[in-house]
């Protein structure tokens, strides 16, 4: 049995980090998910920017578009809608089996909204009603001009992915919007059962710190953040606050691990897949590490006790890192980042566009 199969049956669902229109039409996503036991799909900016690009594969829908007078950051949702949703109806049946537990796609809002927050839910409204799709999920930031924004979006109805989390306490903050989207809801006479994945991103931590600390501790830092951001994960799932939602018709918003492939060339190329096993909870993996852990993967125990992480967390403090400053830098650069991956992306469009133009 693969070590896919195998982390499936323990209870984390695995994800793919990763779209393109190649992958839809080749029959591979549907491979992975048949052979890889893959039951999602993530993407980002970065990646249809990486799609686009690559490929001649949007040519077409590009100059029909163009045909059709519509440009820029139309004719991008446009394009990923079409991608989204065919995502979508291959993993519908996964979202049907598991009462809509799994199964889910996502998209993500302009990055350059991040800190725009009724701008924010418009767009959200928007493409949730565009793709019209049960299984899609909003990407929305959880900074802190975002929050109000998945409250509202989940108040709406809108199942959101929040994303570029990076500590425990950013979890806190995007579980926290989400419930009070929830118990608004129940307050109204409302279905509270909408669904939502809180995404910390891990991989950055390490690159962020390497050299910084003990070297028996490289890449270790990662792991423990998401340990700890588990444990509170836990805790709250245990609540009586959560609980009352619960009984309310409400479902856990399942903490999800983002950034997972392995940026240090010389450590396990499933190192953030191993070392994050954990029962109801979501790893998005990069296609190469999706490979690797099929191929040669062994899984670890789950996630381990509260204390493996503090003994970690200690050890760069020692070493003069202020982690909940490195949280909030982490989260700027990544929301700087996706927006410098927005525009290469508006970029290649604008490119595209104008070559296609000219041919016809």
């Amino acid at each position: 049995m693969k070590a896919t199969q195998k982390l499936y049956d323990a209870g984390q669902s695995l994800w793919l980090d990763n779209i393109t229109r190649d992958l839809l039409t080749s029959g591979t996503l549907q491979r992975y998910i048949d052979e890889l036991s893959i039951t999602g799909l993530t993407s980002n900016p970065t990646i249809f920017y990486h799609a686009i690009k690559n490929s001649t594969a949007y040519d077409g829908a590009i100059g029909e578009r163009l045909k059709e007078g519509t440009a820029g950051e139309s004719l991008f949702f446009e394009i990923a809608l079409e991608d989204i949703t065919a995502a979508a109806d291959l993993f519908r049946p996964i979202h049907h089996r598991t009462s809509g537990v799994d199964g889910w796609v996502s998209l993500e809002v302009s990055p350059v909204l991040a800190h725009d927050t009724t701008s924010t839910v418009a767009q959200a409204k928007e493409l949730a009603s565009r793709a019209g799709r049960p299984n899609l999920f909003i990407k929305i930031p959880g900074t802190k001009e975002g929050l109000p924004a998945i409250e509202e979006a989940i108040f709406e109805g809108i199942p959101v992915n929040v994303t570029l989390l990076f500590s425990r306490e950013h979890y806190r903050a995007a579980a926290e919007a989400y419930l009070r989207g929830i118990e608004r809801r129940i307050a109204a006479g409302l279905n509270p059962n909408v669904g939502s994945v809180a995404s910390l991103f891990v991989s950055r931590w390490d690159v962020a710190v390497a050299g910084k600390g003990p070297a028996s501790l490289t890449n270790a830092l990662g792991i423990a953040i998401a340990e700890r951001a588990y444990e509170a994960y836990s805790a709250l799932l245990a609540s009586p606050r959560w609980q009352r939602a619960f009984n309310a018709g409400a479902r856990p918003q399942r903490l999800l691990f983002a950034s997972t492939g392995t940026k240090d060339p010389k450590a396990a190329d499933t190192l953030y897949v191993k070392g994050l096993a954990a029962p109801l909870t979501v790893n998005t993996m990069p296609e190469d590490t999706l490979k690797a852990l099929a191929d040669h993967g062994e899984l670890g125990p789950m996630i381990g006790a509260a204390e493996d992480c503090r003994v970690v967390l200690k050890a760069f403090a020692r070493a003069g890192v202020d982690v909940d400053a490195l949280a909030a830098k982490l989260q700027e650069q990544g929301a700087a980042s996706f927006v410098a991956s927005w525009n290469e992306l508006m970029g290649i469009i604008a490119s595209k566009s104008a070559s296609l133009g000219r041919a016809a």
